[in-house]
């Protein structure tokens, strides 16, 4: 099909899910966990509690020395909590040796930190060894991983460190991560080392590869967007680890509680948040259209009956042609089929409202085309349509907070009695 049309990008779930991540159990659970580095001094993180639910990307996203690195240290016990408890799988941390811990855990860091003496394939089989794996056992892994991150294994696992790529090393690293098949997974800014068009790449690539291994995985960044991409929750944090919001990526962009979240969020949250919703979820309206061989006289008769200031021509296989106004349709120098600009810019019903946005704002009548999989005709979007959409998400986020409000203060005046 020689126009464009969009579909949605894929985020931590699908971008657009019905998936409550609070549905599973507790993987990871912190409770009242402080780091004081110094005694008397500013605690590192400060009384969190916080749950991370299994197969969630959790993100932990918040201004830089807020304590979102300190938090993953915590949690894989490289550092020790000074007060509270971190719950893994059903066990206090400090009840399992560390080492142990650590093996039960994949940890990805921006500057990836491979072994440069060793090669990709040793790289990857680091903790298998360690778990006293066999060579063979190990060596298949290794490929495994390769082919899983889209690096050929015959062409990389005997490459060395140093002729790999930013983005080839990362994808390395989070094989490496992978290599135990750990339940769990810390990010801590993975993907902040490399230029933008590879960062887009390694965010598509890995979300792709966590709807195949569902890992639960604490995901620390200090960009809002990446976390909006990538989360399935997100836990927005002040100084000293403090959550100032933890919620869905949808009900953040329509909800920020208060204004350092939408300080934080920045301008354009509103429009973030129609990624979350589909064209298909949409009531479509009636649109005024014609066909190819519809009479001029005809098709100004019905674009007079309609409330549109538009009509859309069909070519003969029912596939969105050409927009016509009264302007196109007064020209009578050529067949109407051949006036008014072509209709380029389309989506179809899988397609995110962002999506649809995007189509209006190139659309010659600023609106967005719906379409089938084969090109034919669905619809027409109207930016009137995202504003209501807008206004619904913002009122649905806003019961939320009041019921939860409402919740909490009864539980409060439950435990006074």
């Amino acid at each position: 099909m020689s126009e464009t049309t969009s579909t949605p990008q894929v985020g931590a779930a699908g971008m657009v899910s019905d998936r409550d991540p609070t549905d599973a159990p507790v993987m990871i659970h912190l409770d009242g966990v402080e780091k004081v580095y110094t005694p008397g001094a500013a605690p590192a993180v400060e009384k969190l509690t916080l749950d991370v639910h299994k197969g969630e990307i959790l993100v932990l996203v918040g201004p830089s020395g807020c304590g979102k690195s300190t938090t993953l240290r915590l949690i894989n016990r490289m550092i020790e909590p000074t007060a509270g408890r971190i719950i893994f799988d059903d066990e206090d941390v400090t009840d399992i040796d560390a080492n142990e811990l650590r093996r039960r855990i994949g940890y990805v860091i921006q500057r990836i930190g491979l072994f440069p003496h060793q090669t990709i394939a040793e790289n990857i089989g680091t903790v298998p060894r360690l778990l006293g794996w066999d060579a063979e056992r190990t060596r298949k892994r290794s490929d495994e991983l390769l082919d899983l991150v889209g690096l050929e294994p015959g062409i990389y696992r005997d490459r060395y460190p140093k002729e790999l790529s930013g983005g080839q090393a990362q994808r390395v690293g989070v094989a490496r991560a992978l290599a135990a098949d750990p339940p769990v997974m810390l990010m801590d800014e993975p993907f902040g080392a490399v230029d933008p068009i590879t960062r887009d790449r390694l965010q598509n690539e890995f979300l792709r590869l966590q709807a195949e291994v569902q890992k639960t995985i604490v995901f620390v960044t200090h960009d809002i967007d990446e976390a909006v991409k990538m989360g399935d929750r997100i836990a927005i944090l002040r100084e000293r680890s403090v959550v100032a919001q933890l919620d869905t990526p949808a009900r953040i962009l329509s909800y920020p509680v208060d204004d350092f979240v939408d300080d934080f969020i920045g301008s354009g949250s509103t429009l973030k948040g129609l990624h979350f919703e589909r064209v298909s979820g949409l009531q479509i309206p009636e649109y005024p259209v014609v066909r190819r061989d519809t009479p001029r006289e005809e098709a100004g008769r019905i674009l007079d009956m309609s409330d549109f200031r538009w009509l859309l021509m069909l070519d003969e296989r029912g596939r969105p042609a050409r927009w016509l106004n009264e302007t196109h349709l007064a020209d009578t120098s050529r067949p109407l089929h051949e006036v008014g600009p072509v209709v380029r810019a389309m989506v179809e019903r899988n397609a995110t409202l962002h999506d649809a946005l995007e189509a209006m704002i190139t659309s010659s009548a600023g609106q967005a085309v719906i379409v089938h999989r084969d090109g034919t005709y669905v619809g027409v979007v109207q930016i009137e349509l995202l504003t209501e959409v807008i206004g619904r998400m913002r009122r649905e986020a806003r019961k939320h907070y009041e019921e939860l409000e409402a919740t909490q203060a009864a539980e409060q005046r439950a435990a006074g009695a």
